[in-house]
């Protein structure tokens, strides 16, 4: 117990400091993700005062990534989005390649980036913050209506889906390895295959413990867990995007609701983790050298995201306010954080890169959350 004090007592300071400051910033009319953040700035190793063990935090954050992914698969319901606007079917997907395509150019022509890292950081440009956009439909400060709150989720949920199916296809072509191309598609076609297969085992389970609230949430979060570790173990797929295809499985029964309503308190809590652990890696020694990465990024963002959900809402016909929307999803966040990661890990990208990219996720999600619930911007 003593070895593992300090640890306890790290997590609760860092709860009780970002609860704090969350509740500080929602009374100044800030969204709390920004009381979050400077929560991290405060106990990072990068920054003069008390520091916290960044491991273990880092450790919270990235469960907190897996279990936030694995609820956003729960929750997908196609049937019911494309049932309500048709538009939000290609929209998503055609904004993700656009962004793909157009980020991928500019940051391998333009800053030397390799055609691997090109690829990564500009899908997590690509994508939205279904974290930062669920909590902008619940703001009591919002100001967009029930057609734009649904478009801004529907849209989110689409580009989630569509994008972890381009980054494992990505990753598969772009292996840590020697091995042929072939074998990286190939487990995919595995860990497809066994999330199919653990799909009707699951309907299984979960009928026999349908009226057992504690086991039912037992039996849904582990075996969602263990498709997450099979795919990251066996198939060499990163454990949040396996995590997010772990809750697509589980959507897949008729106890989806009962299981998203479960797992709430726990996507909440690890949300928590998760912005502090990102400003935390906050480096203001890497600053000067980011600007012009920064300023690329937060370019791209409105450019390749921005303007092209703001020209589809607009001629698609969705129903929605087009400029809210497309500010509303003018922010990165959870896929940003892994994949950017994740080029880093494999030296696709250097730390003031990834530096720059930080500052990009911040500056977006504040940028995103506050204009936002600007008036002018809900127009028609």
């Amino acid at each position: 117990m003593i070895e593992t004090g300090p640890i306890i007592l790290d997590i609760a300071l860092v709860l009780i400091v970002a609860g704090t400051l969350g509740y500080l910033a929602r009374k100044a009319g800030l969204p709390a993700i920004l009381g979050y953040l400077f929560t991290g700035l405060l106990v990072s190793p990068f920054t003069p005062g008390y520091v916290t063990d960044a491991e273990q935090i880092t450790l919270l954050a990235d469960i907190g990534v897996a279990i936030l992914l694995f609820e956003v698969g729960i929750e997908i319901n196609i049937r019911r989005i494309t049932g309500e606007q048709r538009a939000l079917i290609w929209s998503p997907p055609l904004q993700v390649l656009v962004g793909l395509i157009g980020g991928t150019a500019i940051l391998y022509y333009g800053f030397g980036i390799s055609i691997f890292g090109s690829l990564l950081i500009a899908l997590s440009i690509a994508m939205s913050s279904s974290v930062v956009i669920v909590n902008i439909t619940r703001s009591t400060r919002r100001t967009t209506n029930p057609e734009t709150e649904d478009a801004l989720l529907g849209w989110s949920i689409i580009q989630d889906l569509f994008g972890v199916a381009i980054a494992g296809v990505i990753l598969a072509i772009f292996q840590n390895n020697d091995q042929p191309i072939y074998n990286g598609i190939l487990k995919l076609i595995g860990f497809g295959f066994v999330a199919i297969v653990s799909a009707q085992l699951m309907k299984f389970i979960l009928k026999q413990v349908r009226w057992e609230k504690d086991l039912f949430l037992i039996y849904s979060v582990a075996i969602g867990l263990i498709l997450s570790g099979i795919g990251a173990v066996f198939f060499e797929i990163p454990v949040a995007l396996a995590a997010f295809v772990s809750g697509l499985v589980i959507n897949q029964n008729r106890d989806t609701e009962e299981v998203r309503k479960s797992l709430l308190p726990f996507r909440d809590l690890f949300a928590v983790f998760f912005f502090v652990v990102i400003g935390s890696l906050i480096k203001f020694s890497f600053f000067s050298e980011a600007i012009p990465y920064i300023f690329a990024f937060v370019l791209l963002i409105v450019l390749l995201k921005t303007l092209p959900v703001f020209l589809l809402a607009k001629t698609a016909g969705i129903r929605a306010k087009p400029l809210q929307l497309g500010i509303g999803l003018s922010q990165i966040g959870e896929f940003s954080y892994v994949l950017g990661g994740l080029a880093l890990a494999r030296k696709e990208i250097d730390e003031i890169q990834f530096t720059a990219l930080i500052f990009a996720l911040i500056i977006s999600i504040i940028l995103s959350t506050l204009l936002v619930r600007l008036k002018k911007f809900a127009i028609s």
